[in-house]
């Protein structure tokens, strides 16, 4: 029995809706997908969402239009909620930081949350998004990383760009890793933009860590569907998650050929189950879910032709380890 089999007797409609289109091959007008398809339209899950997404500061709303695509939503209210994020971008393209922060002139998360989010909703080549992927490429370092906020003059030469926190630094970038992972995850919502080299190089920053973080697999995932918290501004993509580093790099077209993609694979493929199916370490409720994502993922791979710096990184950042009490 397939992985797709199994997921449809899931009690997700969402999850059902989804494996059958992306594993099992289902159209829309397959009798079963279209009976999901308005279960999740009228779903409480649904609904409360929408209700949130209805008051909610560009920021937040960024993040419950990736939830609610995620979920397999599709109603109006998105793009309701899209118009409502562009109402409050700013010319040259990003969205302010709300509250005040100590001296930035930006946060680089606080354009990338909306962004992903539009991307989401399925507006990515809108004029409007557009300039803000613009603004994204702008306050890029020379390594192709992306800073937490302001960096002197943006590695420019002439002024040394001060280091970032240890735990979220890349093995070979001066860039934040939580920054770089969400310009990358905006990246690689766009048609065009996800197998750009500016998306790769992105990648290949992420690719350097080659850590086997076993306890945080799924981590995205289990914010995607409600079951952690999506919090923190400069750290919003602190948790190194290798099933969102899989499906980033697959969207970005990197090959399956590509060391450090092979051997992150090989790792995962020790974590599946008996049945196909990998578990969540944290939310035995999620199996389903998190098989679909790496699932998905390893099928896009097969489309990836791109191999990035596949040479061992010197520096891996320290991990913080579970405290006792």
């Amino acid at each position: 029995m397939s992985i797709g089999t199994l997921l449809l007797g899931d009690p997700s409609p969402s999850l059902r809706w989804r494996a059958a289109r992306e594993l099992e091959g289902a159209d829309d007008q397959d009798a079963e997908v279209v009976a999901w398809r308005a279960e999740i339209d009228r779903s409480p899950e649904i609904d409360a969402l929408v209700a949130e997404l209805a008051d909610a500061r560009p920021y937040e709303a960024g993040y419950l239009l990736c939830r609610l695509a995620y979920l397999g939503y599709r109603g109006p209210a998105m793009a309701v909620a899209v118009e409502t994020i562009f109402q409050h971008q700013r010319p040259d393209g990003s969205w302010s930081v709300p509250g005040p922060i100590e001296g930035a002139r930006f946060v680089t998360m606080h354009t990338v949350v909306p962004l992903r989010g539009i991307a989401a909703a399925g507006f990515a080549t809108d004029p409007r998004a557009e300039r803000a992927y613009d603004w994204l490429l702008g306050v890029r370092l020379n390594d192709g990383s992306w800073p937490a906020g302001p960096k002197a003059d943006l590695g420019q030469a002439g002024r040394p760009a001060p280091p970032e926190k240890e735990y979220r630094r890349l093995p070979r970038g001066l860039g934040c890793r939580s920054a770089t992972t969400g310009a990358v995850a905006c990246l690689a919502m766009h048609p065009e933009r996800r197998r750009s080299e500016v998306a790769r190089t992105g990648v290949d920053h992420l690719l350097a860590r080659e850590s086997r973080d076993a306890s945080t697999i799924g981590w995205e995932v289990s914010r995607l569907v409600g079951l952690e918290r999506a919090m923190g501004q400069i750290t919003f993509y602190a948790t190194f998650d290798l099933a969102f580093l899989l499906d980033l790099a697959s969207r970005c077209g990197v090959s399956p050929e590509d060391r450090r993609i092979r051997e992150l694979v090989d790792y995962l493929e020790t974590l599946r189950g008996p049945f196909g199916l990998w578990q969540h370490s944290s939310h035995p409720q999620l199996a389903g879910w998190l098989s679909l994502e790496l699932e998905t993922s390893l099928r896009r791979l097969e489309d990836g032709d791109w191999v990035g710096n596949e040479e061992p990184a010197g520096f891996t950042p320290y991990q913080r380890g579970r405290r006792r009490y």
